[in-house]
């Protein structure tokens, strides 16, 4: 009874994360990772803009411009993260397309940049910024957007597969 016993644990398959739950966690992990990118790139001169921009319109003091503001800033962007994560996972999820979380992407970038760009001063206006700037931004929103987009649109895909597998492993022990 023992050994039967031992067999079935064995057996017994880990239940997955929800659908939910990933697109929680990929969105809280790529704010996290792309704005440590964009943390990089900003130390390394590539970019004029810092994560810690997000901090500018709501916190007063030094501390914000420290590794403390740099830390809360990308972690914020986290947060954030999982809020556009989850508009893609509404509207964008059944395409399986790597394409359409790019466009995603630039379009996150569109509405940082043009509609929500006097929220930041610490963002200039787009025709000043530097080339460099333009280029590494919109790089990291593609990136970002691939990251979200595919990631979320994998796991909705391999879900529908498993439900499609189950199903028919039901209806071939029925017949």
């Amino acid at each position: 009874m023992g050994e039967e016993h031992q067999e079935l644990e064995q057996n017994e398959r880990e239940k997955p994360m929800s659908l939910m739950t990933l697109t929680v966690l990929t969105g809280f992990i790529g704010g996290i990772l792309w704005s440590g990118v964009g943390y990089l790139s900003y130390v390394l001169n590539f970019t004029e803009i810092s994560p810690r921009v997000i901090l500018e319109p709501w916190t007063i003091g030094e501390w914000k411009d420290s590794w403390l503001g740099t830390v809360i800033a990308i972690g914020l962007m986290g947060v954030i993260s999982i809020v556009a994560a989850l508009i893609y996972y509404v509207t964008l999820r059944r395409f399986t397309n790597m394409w359409i979380g790019a466009g995603y992407g630039i379009v996150i970038f569109l509405l940082v940049f043009f509609v929500l760009n006097p929220i930041f001063p610490g963002i200039s206006a787009f025709s000043e910024l530097s080339r460099d700037t333009i280029m590494t931004s919109v790089c990291l929103y593609l990136l970002y957007g691939i990251f979200v987009g595919y990631s979320i649109s994998y796991e909705t895909n391999e879900l529908k597969k498993q439900k499609k597998m189950e199903k028919q492993t039901q209806t071939d022990t029925q017949s």
